[in-house]
């Protein structure tokens, strides 16, 4: 029965850049800690920096994080991951992340974030972007990739996207 229920529990992910400035792991963080209130479970690559931030914050409010790690060493992965995936696939394990999860959060990032948003639309899934990135495409803002102001802004607009 407790399997049912985490079936039907929301997956986030949270991606981001793995040395993050202080304002980024803040956002990180509140973002995992509304996640884990909502019940969501949050995934994420597992190391540093915005994943950390946002593990810790999931963690801490009782929630479940998943970490999906580059390489093969379960050890590797920050303090805050309650399950390590090694995938020893290196950077293609954001298809893993972006592919496991109902909807993303992008919080900052560089390039490996920016895969990780074009995989998610790839495969459907809703992207919420926080001091993130924007796509443009001839001069126009793609509106499939919305942006937030605040974490609970992206979080309940991210939820509300999932529920239709």
């Amino acid at each position: 029965m407790a399997l049912t229920l985490l079936r039907e529990r929301k997956v986030i992910a949270v991606i981001g850049e793995s040395e993050a400035s202080d304002e980024t792991i803040k956002l990180a963080h509140e973002v995992g800690t509304l996640i884990a209130e909502r019940e969501g479970i949050l995934i994420c690559g597992g190391f540093g920096g915005v994943m950390k931030a946002a593990a810790e914050g999931a963690q801490k409010a009782g929630g479940l994080t998943i970490g999906v790690l580059p390489n093969y060493e379960k050890d590797s992965a920050n303090d805050f991951i309650d399950i390590a995936i090694t995938s020893g696939m290196g950077h293609a394990r954001n298809v893993i992340i972006t592919s496991s999860a109902d909807g993303v959060i992008a919080i900052g990032g560089r390039y490996g974030t920016l895969s990780e948003i074009a995989f998610a639309r790839k495969l459907g899934k809703p992207v919420m972007t926080l001091s993130s990135f924007e796509i443009h495409k001839d001069g126009k803002l793609q509106g499939d990739i919305l942006s937030a102001d605040t974490p609970r802004h992206a979080v309940s607009r991210l939820w509300k996207i999932m529920e239709n």
